[in-house]
This record gives C-alpha cells, structure tokens and sequence, in this order.
C-alpha cells in the first residue's frame, strides 16, 4: 500500500532552549528546519508571548507566515489545551468549554493548521460540540492517545462510538509513541541510580515491565473519571505487587520513583496502527534518548514506523522530546541535537 509520511517537529522539543531563552520563536523553527523536517507543530499558549492576543493582529501572522516560507515549513499540528480550571472557585462549564475549544480551531485556521491536537481529558461532550464548527473551519480535532490509553481498548471504543454515531470526518486520533515501549528510557533508570535507586530493584522493576509486554498489557478502560481509570489499570498490571517487591528489596525513595514511573510508559501492538488508521490523521513520535548510532532503546522506531507504511499512512510523524525532564536537575539537555538525532532516525526507518 502506498503511503506519504513526512516528518515534522513538535516545537515542545525544544521547551528547555526556550525557557532558557537560548532561542527564541523563529529560532526553533530554524532549527526544525535543519533537521531536514518539513513540517512544523505548535504550542502557542507556551510560546506565543501573550497569547491569544497576537494571533489576531495580522502584523503578527504575516511575521509567523514570512518565517515558514522562509525555512520552508508547513503547518502540521497545532496543540491546543483546554484549561477549565481559570477560575478559583468552579471549572468551566460544557459550553464555556465548547467556546474555548472553537477558539482554539478558529486560531488554529488563521495559523494554517488542518489539524488540532486536543488532551485526552477533553470530555466527549466538548469534541462533539465543536465537531461542526471544525468542520466549518476545515480543522480536524485529534485526540492524543498517550500513554497509558492504547488504541484497540474499552477507552477508545467510546470515542469510537461517537465518530461512527455522528459521522463525522473532523474527529481521529493522534496516537503517541510513547504507547510504543518496549523499554523503560534508559534516562529514567540512569535519573535513577544517580538518586540512589539500587540495581537490585532496578532489575525488580526492568523485569516486571518486561513481563507485562511478554504477558500483554491490560488495557484501560473508558471511564468519564481518568485517576480512576489510571488507577485500575495499574493494578490490573500489577502494581502493587511490584511495589511490594521493591520495597521487600529494601528499595528507598529512588527506588519507589523508578517503580512508579514505570507504569507511565506502556507496550501496544503496532497492529493498532494499522486496524485505525482511517482515524489517524497526525502522530507524536515521542522519544526520550536517541543515541549516536541513532538507536532509540525505548520506542521502538523501526517496528512502528513499519506499521505505518504497511498501514499506508499520510501525514506527519512530529518528534517529540520528552527525555529533558530526566536530566535538567543535574545534568545537561541538548534537546537540539536529541531531535536532529530522532529526525535522522525516523529518516532512516521511513526509507529503508
């Protein structure tokens, strides 16, 4: 099956560059460009100064539209955040929630996005409510599959339910590879032993998740209550059995934190790829440590990318950084060369 996958990247990659204002707007898109991307994600309410405000002053747009022509970049993806906690004393209310929703896809449009990345808190209710209004914009509303929601699971199938109840073309998902570990980050393990965790309860904790991917992991259901949901679905793969081990190892704070983040990084047949691909239309390639032989120890590049092509996948794969947070307490983060590394390695698994 023919397939037309090109790669982009999610300007979240570069959140400690940023912060650390060792570049600026324009400068993470010079260097997604340098990485041979063509396609360019967004985080606007991180890194559009006052935001909304300048995405309606067309002085503004006609500056990010100059910066694409000029570092040949498309707009691939834009990541919206429906913050229903901005008053003190209540959350939004569904309509207050639908409104902001369509404010996202009405500035999503005026930036030349297709696609809109929405959390997977976003209630069912808020996605349906602005399904006609996407559709009026020509923007389509994804939802991130992120780890610990898998594809092909009881939490999908409401989702599911409502594409094929209402019709509509504007609603999919946007899977990420974070639900594609066939390994705990090496960074994690190494942020780890540096605080102390012990080898012993290392290798408690290495060989339970290694047992969940042998056994299949139970997969989460849907529930309107997601720490619940959470919840269930690490006991159902053993939780607390593992903490209990652990901590009969004599395992100390490091060794509870290596324990329990475990459970943030999950195992999916790539076959979910391509059973739904009809309803993926933009992906996160999360990536956590590639090195330079261009391997990546925990997301399995080459094996998910193949399911793609078989799959026959048109749009983007938009690396996302996610291994700085290991580091940036005590060590270094290059988040510029770990991106042109993961771009070379998708490069690669895509031609080969």
């Amino acid at each position: 099956m023919s397939y037309d996958i090109k790669r982009s990247v999610s300007l979240y990659s570069y959140q400690d560059e940023y912060y650390n204002k060792q570049l600026d707007l324009e400068g993470c898109l010079r260097e997604t460009a340098k990485t041979g991307a063509t396609g360019v994600e967004l985080l606007a309410e991180q890194m559009i100064r006052r935001f909304p405000l300048p995405i309606e002053d067309e002085a503004f747009r006609e500056q990010w539209f100059g910066w694409l022509k000029k570092y040949n970049l498309e707009p691939s993806c834009y990541d919206a955040f429906l913050e229903n906690h901005i008053y003190d004393n209540r959350m939004l209310s569904l309509g207050e929630q639908v409104n902001m929703m369509k404010r996202d896809i009405r500035l999503a449009s005026m930036l030349g996005f297709k696609n809109l990345r929405t959390l997977v808190s976003t209630p069912m209710g808020v996605i349906e409510g602005s399904l006609e209004y996407a559709e009026k914009m020509d923007v389509k509303i994804g939802l991130e599959v992120h780890a610990p929601f898998s594809l092909n699971s009881g939490w999908a199938d409401g989702y599911m339910e409502m594409i094929h109840r209402t019709g509509t073309k504007y609603f999919g998902f946007i899977p990420d590879m974070g639900i594609f570990c066939k390994n705990i980050p090496d960074v994690l393990r190494d942020k780890a032993r540096r605080m102390g965790a012990s080898e012993e309860c290392i290798k408690i904790v290495d060989d339970a998740y290694a047992q969940r991917i042998e056994k299949g992991f139970v997969k989460i259901k849907y529930d309107l209550d997601l720490g619940k949901a959470n919840m269930e679905y690490r006991m159902a793969n053993g939780m607390k059995e593992m903490m209990e081990a652990v901590e009969k190892a004599g395992g100390g704070p490091a060794d509870m934190m290596y324990a329990g983040s475990s459970f943030t990084y999950s195992w999916s047949d790539p076959q979910d790829i391509i059973d739904n691909i009809d309803y993926i239309f933009h992906t996160h390639a999360k990536f956590y440590n590639v090195h330079e032989d261009y391997t990546e120890t925990a997301v399995a590049i080459p094996e998910v990318v193949e399911a793609f092509k078989k799959a026959g996948y048109k749009g983007y794969l938009s690396s996302e950084y996610e291994g700085g947070e290991h580091l940036r307490a005590d060590m270094e983060v290059d988040s510029i060369e770990q991106v042109r590394r993961h771009q070379e390695a998708m490069r690669r698994a895509i031609e080969g």
